[in-house]
C-alpha cells in the first residue's frame, strides 16, 4: 500500500515530522517498508538555461553547450547528445559528483571525443520521473534559473509504502491509515460526513442478482452529460506518485477511491451497455476481453456482471474493454458492490489477475460504505466532468450486521501484562471507531463495520495494546525449572539432517519426487501390495505408495538426460513404504549417479576416471551411515543385492543377516528397460530407521584422536581359501585377534588363476599393529602374526599362501 505524505494529511491534521509518523506506523502494526523522498534524492539537480549549443568538432550527434547554472559564475561547458539540445532551452542540470539514479552512476568531469564536459543535462528517465529518454527535459521559459528542480516541480512529497497483514483491509485506504495514526496521538482525524446527492431522475438501468451469496449488495447510479477528459493535475500527481498511470477523469476517480477509501468502484460507458445488468455465474464457453487487453476464458465458478450483449465485467476484479469509458463517454454508470471474498480470491488465482480491486475485495471491504462510496464518487464526477445524476438503484443489503462483544476489561492485563486504565481503553477504542459502553468489569463493545476482522475478546485486546504501545509489554521469562533441557529433535530427525548434509557435501543435488509411483515400478522394487494402493490416485501412473525412493530418482535422472543433462548426481531423503503395516514405513536416504557424475566431481575428467561406478555408490552409502552415527566397525559388506541390481556389481550393507541397513550397486539392464531409463546408473539406498542407537554409558572423557609415540607396524598375509569364502570373513577374523593392538585390516589383493586350484582363490590382507606402551620386538610381532594365521584358518579354513 503506497501513499504520499500530503495525501495522508488530507485525512490527518498533524504537525508531526515524517520520521515520527513512520516510526509510529510500524509500532501500531502498519509496517513501513520503504520511503521514497524524491526531493532529497534529486536535491543536487538544478534548473539551468542553455546559452549556446554548437556542433561538436569530432562527433555528428553531439553538441557542445554553454550552460548558465544560475549560481552567478561563468557558464559551464557540457557535451550533450540529446536531439533537442539548443540555445535558449531551459532544462535540468547536474554538476560533477551528482548520483544519476536512472543510470546508477556518479557523474564526474569527463572528456568526450576530445572536448571536456563539466556536468550533464538530464532527461526525465535519468531522474526516474518517467520513461521519457528521447531528449533532455524541457521546462517552461519562466522556470527560475538556479533553483532546485525537485522543489520547483513539487516533488517534495515523500511516498510511504507499508506492508499490510491480510486482516487490515480498512488500511488499504489512506483514510483508514489516518484513523489509526489519530488514535495513536499523531494528530486529529478528518472524517467529514458524506452528504447524499439528490438524484434528478430514476436510474434507467436495473440490476438483478441471481445468487446473493456471490453478491450480497449492489448499488448503481447513472450520471448523464459528463465531459470525460484528463483528470485535474492534483489527481494525476497523486496517482503518478504511487505508480499508477492516469487514464482519464472517470477511470482516475475509481482508482483514487480505491486507494483513498479502500472502496473499489467500476464505471461503465452507459451507451455501450445494452439493456439491464445481471450479476450471475459465467456460462461455459463465455469469454471476456478485459481492460488489461487479455481475453479470459470463463466458467460457472466465476461471478460476472453481464448485459444483453454478454459478459461486461469480471465481478470485483476487472472490467471489460467493450464497456470501458473513454474520451467519447457522455453517460456513465457508477457501480459499487459487495462481493464474496472467497469467490474473488478463487477467480483471481484461476485467471492469474492481481488487480487493486481483487486485493481489497478478497480481504473484505466495508459493507456500510457501499452506498456512501457511490455518493462520494458521484460528487467527484460532477466536480471534474459535470453531468446530472440519477437516483441510486440498490439491490441487497446496504448495511453491515451489528457486532457487539461482551468484553471483560481485565482481559487486557491477563493477555498482555499491561495495566491500561479503563478511561484510556475507551479513548483508544473510540478513536478507532469502536463504541464502548458500561461501567462494570464487563463492558459492551460495538465493532465498526470496516473492521470485519474483529470477532472476539482477544481481537479487542490486540487493538488496545498496539495503540497503547507494544513496547510497553513487560518482558516475562518463562519458568524453565531445574530439569535439564530435552533434545528438540528426535534421533531420526538428526539422522535425516546429517544424511542430507553428507550427500550434499559429496556434490549431489537434492531432489523431491512423488510419494506415489506406477504399479509396475512398485512391483519391480518389491512393492505393489494391495494395502499400498492409492484409493483415489491423481494420475494413473501415480497409483501406489513408493517402496523405494529410487524409482523417482531414476525418472528424474532420465528426465535430465532427455534434456541434454546426462551427468547428474541426485539424492533424496524421505519416507518409503515396504509392507502393509504402519511399522513398515521407513525413512530412507537414496541416491543415483549417472554418466560422468562420480564422487570425484561432476563433468569431464582428463583421467577418464570420473565415470560413476559401483564404488561411488558404495562410498555414498557409507558416508550416509557414518554421518547418521552407524557403528562403522560393525558393518558387513556382502556381495549381491536385490533383483533390480546387477548381481556382479552390487552389494549389501548389514550388521548381521537380520539387520540389512542398505544396498548399493549398478541398476540391472532389465530394470532400466522396465523403467524406460538409459544406463548405466549406479544407486544406493540406506534405511535410516535401522541404524542401531548408540549405547549410552558413562565414560570418562577421552581425546578425539589418541596418538601413540611408537611407530606402527604393517604386515601382509595372503591366504588360500575356498571361492565361497568372503573377504569380510577374513578381515573380521584378523581383527578379532587383538582389538587393542590391531588398528587396521585392509584387503589389497584377490587373485584367481594360474598357480591356484580352480576351486580356490587367494586373498591378501594388510594388518596394521599400533603399539601403545612400548616398541614391539620381532618375536612379539611374529607371535601376533601366528595368532592371525591360526584364527583365519580356524574361521575360514584358509591356509597361508607360500
Amino acid at each position: 500500500m503506497k501513499f504520499t505524505l500530503s495525501w495522508l494529511k488530507d485525512h490527518l491534521e498533524t504537525d508531526e515530522p515524517l520520521d515520527k509518523l513512520v516510526d509510529k506506523l510500524t509500532m501500531i502494526g502498519l509496517e513501513v517498508e520503504n520511503i521514497e523522498d524524491k526531493a532529497k534524492a534529486l536535491k543536487p539537480f538544478t534548473i539551468a538555461k542553455v546559452i549556446s549549443a554548437e556542433q561538436h568538432p569530432n562527433a555528428d550527434r553531439l553538441r557542445v553547450c554553454m550552460v548558465d547554472t544560475g549560481d552567478g559564475g561563468a557558464p559551464v561547458q557540457v557535451v550533450c547528445g540529446a536531439p533537442n539540445a539548443r540555445a535558449g532551452l531551459v532544462s535540468v542540470f547536474s554538476p560533477p559528483g551528482t548520483y544519476i539514479p536512472g543510470k546508477d552512476i556518479t557523474l564526474g568531469i569527463g572528456t568526450i571525443r576530445g572536448v571536456e564536459s563539466r556536468g550533464m543535462l538530464c532527461s526525465a528517465a535519468e531522474l526516474q520521473i518517467s520513461n521519457d529518454h528521447d531528449g533532455i527535459m524541457e521546462l517552461p521559459a519562466d522556470a527560475p534559473i538556479g533553483a532546485a528542480y525537485a522543489e520547483w516541480a513539487g516533488l517534495g512529497d515523500p511516498v510511504i509504502e507499508i506492508n499490510l497483514t491480510p486482516n487490515r483491509q480498512d488500511c488499504t485506504g489512506v483514510h483508514g491509515i489516518a484513523r489509526d495514526l489519530a488514535a495513536a496521538d499523531m494528530g486529529k482525524f478528518k472524517d467529514p460526513t458524506i452528504k447524499p446527492i439528490k438524484g434528478e431522475f430514476p436510474c434507467p438501468v436495473k440490476v438483478t442478482v441471481e445468487d446473493a451469496t456471490l453478491c450480497p449488495g449492489f448499488a448503481l447510479r447513472l450520471v448523464r452529460g459528463v465531459k470525460n477528459g484528463p483528470s485535474p493535475e492534483w489527481l494525476q500527481k497523486r496517482l503518478t506518485a504511487i505508480g499508477l498511470r492516469p487514464i482519464n477523469a472517470l477511470v482516475d476517480i475509481t482508482n483514487f477511491m480505491t486507494y483513498d477509501r479502500a472502496r473499489p468502484l467500476h464505471v461503465f460507458d452507459a451507451r455501450k451497455v445494452k439493456g439491464n445488468l445481471v450479476v450471475r455465474r459465467a456460462r461455459e464457453g463465455e469469454t471476456l476481453l478485459a481492460l488489461d487487453g487479455r481475453t479470459y476464458n470463463l466458467d460457472p465458478a466465476i461471478c460476472v456482471i453481464a448485459d444483453e450483449h454478454g459478459v461486461e465485467s469480471l465481478a470485483g476484479i476487472m472490467g471489460g474493454e467493450a464497456s470501458g469509458c473513454d474520451e467519447n463517454t457522455t453517460d456513465v454508470l457508477i457501480e459499487s458492490a459487495l462481493w464474496n471474498e472467497i469467490n474473488i480470491a478463487q477467480t483471481g488465482r484461476k485467471l492469474g489477475i492481481n488487480s487493486d480491486a481483487r486485493y481489497r475485495f478478497e480481504r473484505g471491504v466495508d459493507p456500510a460504505f457501499m452506498v456512501p462510496g457511490v455518493e462520494l464518487a458521484t460528487k467527484l464526477v460532477m466536480e471534474m466532468c459535470g453531468g446530472t445524476p440519477s437516483e441510486t438503484f440498490v439491490v441487497g443489503k446496504s448495511f453491515a450486521d451489528d457486532r457487539v462483544i461482551d468484553f471483560p476489561v481485565t482481559e487486557v492485563k491477563r493477555l498482555s501484562g499491561i495495566d491500561v486504565p479503563q478511561v484510556e481503553m475507551k479513548r483508544i477504542l473510540t478513536h478507532l471507531g469502536f463504541m464502548m459502553a458500561g461501567p462494570g468489569p464487563v463492558v459492551k463493545v460495538a465493532v465498526p463495520s470496516w473492521r470485519t476482522d474483529v470477532h472476539g475478546k482477544a481481537d479487542i485486546v490486540e487493538e488496545i495494546v498496539r495503540i497503547f504501545g507494544v513496547d510497553k509489554v513487560p518482558m516475562t521469562p518463562f519458568e524453565r525449572g531445574d530439569e535439564p533441557r530435552k533434545p528438540v529433535l528426535t534421533p531420526l530427525q538428526l539422522r535425516t539432517r546429517r544424511a542430507r548434509r553428507a550427500l550434499a557435501s559429496r556434490g549431489m543435488v537434492e531432489a523431491v519426487t512423488w510419494s506415489f509411483i506406477a504399479r509396475p515400478a512398485a512391483e519391480l522394487f518389491g512393492g505393489g501390495q494391495r494395502e499400498l494402493e492409492v484409493a483415489n490416485p491423481i494420475a494413473s501412473d501415480l497409483s501406489d505408495m513408493r517402496p523405494t525412493l529410487l524409482a523417482g530418482l531414476i525418472a528424474a535422472a532420465q528426465a535430465n538426460a532427455d534434456r541434454g543433462f546426462g551427468d547428474v548426481a541426485l539424492f533424496e531423503v524421505g519416507q518409503v513404504f515396504k509392507g502393509d503395516r504402519p511399522q513398515d514405513q521407513f525413512m530412507a536416504a537414496s541416491g543415483v549417479r549417472r554418466g560422468l557424475a562420480s564422487s570425484e566431481g561432476l563433468g569431464r575428467h582428463w583421467t577418464g576416471s570420473a565415470q560413476a561406478d559401483v564404488f561411488d555408490a558404495k562410498a555414498d552409502a557409507l558416508a550416509v551411515l557414518a554421518a547418521a552415527g552407524a557403528p562403522m566397525q560393525a558393518l558387513q559388506i556382502v556381495a549381491g543385492g536385490p533383483g533390480w541390481l546387477h548381481p556382479g556389481r552390487s552389494g549389501t550393507i548389514q550388521i548381521g543377516p537380520q539387520n540389512v541397513l542398505g544396498t548399493f550397486g549398478e541398476v540391472h539392464p532389465r530394470a532400466l528397460e522396465a523403467l524406460g531409463a538409459d544406463g548405466p546408473l549406479v544407486v544406493f539406498e540406506v534405511i535410516l530407521d535401522r541404524i542401531p542407537e548408540a549405547k549410552k554409558k558413562p565414560t570418562r572423557a577421552k581425546p578425539l584422536i589418541e596418538l601413540s609415540a611408537f611407530q606402527p607396524v604393517s604386515r601382509d598375509f595372503a591366504f588360500i581359501v575356498d571361492r565361497a569364502v568372503k573377504a569380510g570373513d577374513i578381515v573380521r577374523a584378523a581383527q578379532g585377534v587383538d582389538k587393542k593392538l590391531i588398528t587396521g585390516v585392509n584387503v589389497f589383493d584377490v587373485y584367481e588363476g594360474k598357480g591356484i586350484d580352480e576351486a580356490k582363490k587367494s586373498i591378501a590382507i594388510a594388518v596394521t599393529l599400533q603399539p601403545r606402551e612400548k616398541t614391539l620386538t620381532d618375536q612379539e610381532i611374529e607371535a601376533v602374526g601366528a595368532k592371525i594365521v591360526a584364527e583365519v584358518t580356524k574361521k575360514t579354513g584358509g591356509t597361508l599362501r607360500g
